[in-house]
């Protein structure tokens, strides 16, 4: 598996599969809220000033994808302060490649940028629905900063932010 920058001509194939790796969640949260998620994860969001997109693949297929926003960015549009330090935003990976380390591979490569560009903290947002993300965040180590959560709809649904010192 390789991780490496996305090309331009990819942007709509990684925004529908990331689309596709989220409807999972569809069912679990109300309708409205599942409409902005889908807008926010297909938007050009992804692609901000300084902001990496990165995909994992294998034998030249994109397995999943992530996007790396820079320190200092309104990464939530006005939800967070900007923070010191970088986020991985938008992780997806295909529904057919979960559990090859796809995603693990991809949050491993944002860690390496990070540290290259010298930073020692990195941070994401995750819905509080997400059970086998925050799980897998845990893992590498990922703490809560809950002064960081915010709540996009208003409908009890709680995007919470973690961190790691790397």
């Amino acid at each position: 598996m390789i991780t490496r920058n996305a090309e331009k001509e990819e942007l709509q194939l990684i925004r529908d599969q990331r689309i596709a790796a989220y409807a999972e969640h569809a069912k679990e949260i109300n309708e409205d809220h599942w409409k902005g998620l889908e807008k926010a994860i297909s938007s050009e969001g992804d692609i901000q000033p300084g902001s990496e997109m990165i995909v994992a693949e294998i034998h030249g297929e994109i397995l999943g994808s992530v996007v790396l926003f820079p320190a200092k960015t309104d990464a939530y549009e006005g939800y967070v302060e900007e923070l010191e330090y970088p986020e991985i935003r938008m992780l997806a990976v295909s529904p057919e490649a979960r559990g090859q380390g796809v995603a693990k591979a991809l949050i491993l490569e944002c860690i390496r940028r990070a540290k290259e560009k010298g930073y020692d903290t990195i941070g994401l947002h995750t819905g509080s629905f997400m059970k086998n993300a925050i799980k897998l965040y845990e893992q590498f180590g990922f703490e809560r900063i809950p002064q960081y959560d915010f709540e996009p709809a208003n409908d009890g649904i709680i995007v919470k932010a973690f961190r790691l010192s790397i």
